[in-house]
């Protein structure tokens, strides 16, 4: 009788040790949540990146006369623009889009040699300046720019090249000069951080009017 009640006692033990198994799967779901944000943010900046990576690629494909690369990089990149417009819309959403159909118009005259790499390379950085503008004020609309500043440095610099590639737009590369100096002290901490904010959103809105003016 002792063995028999022995068993019969083996089930509820091994129940009472699984139960605190149960209150851990809040605590996973919870974890995630708490991270959801940075990388949503992390994702659309690789995604510019390799949005504007890949028309980089296509301008120096026909520059050395590979037109099939020329052809392969353009459509990726397109595709990349279009991606990153519907993903995080932002004013810029119709500017990024008009941008790629523009590029998309350029894809039959590669074939045929009718299409230099020169004026690639303009479509190329006019659509980089709407993919720039568009991911940083993306981040503006996310609120606070604290920690923030290797983000918006990387768009500012995108905007500065593709500033640099149109060639006689001084004006607009000091706003983007200034704005790179300011944004790099958001990611410092503490006092100087918050004191640089409110500067660094002001000095980024003029870069972003530059833009669209531009555009």
């Amino acid at each position: 009788m002792l063995l028999s009640g022995s068993l019969l006692m083996a089930p509820t033990v091994f129940a009472q040790e699984t139960t605190p198994a149960a209150p851990e799967a809040p605590k996973v779901i919870g974890a995630i949540k708490d991270t959801s944000i940075t990388p949503g943010v992390s994702a659309t900046a690789a995604q510019t990146n390799e949005a504007t990576a890949h028309l980089d690629k296509a301008v120096a494909a026909l520059d050395k006369g590979d037109k099939a690369t020329t052809t392969e990089e353009l459509k990726t990149g397109i595709a990349g623009l279009e991606a990153q417009a519907q993903a995080k819309p932002t004013s810029f959403k119709d500017k990024l889009l008009a941008q790629a159909s523009k590029l998309k118009a350029l894809l039959p005259l590669i074939p045929t040699g009718a299409l230099g790499s020169g004026a690639l390379g303009k479509a190329v950085s006019l659509a980089k300046l709407a993919s720039g503008g568009n991911e940083l004020e993306g981040i503006l609309a996310a609120g606070s720019l604290l920690g923030k500043g290797s983000q918006l440095t990387g768009g500012l610099s995108g905007i500065g090249s593709a500033l640099g590639a149109l060639g006689g737009q001084s004006s607009g590369q000091s706003l983007v000069s200034t704005a790179l100096a300011t944004v790099g002290k958001l990611d410092q901490g503490g006092m100087v951080a918050k004191a640089a904010e409110p500067a660094a959103k002001s000095q980024i809105g003029n870069v972003l009017n530059m833009v669209k003016g531009i555009l």
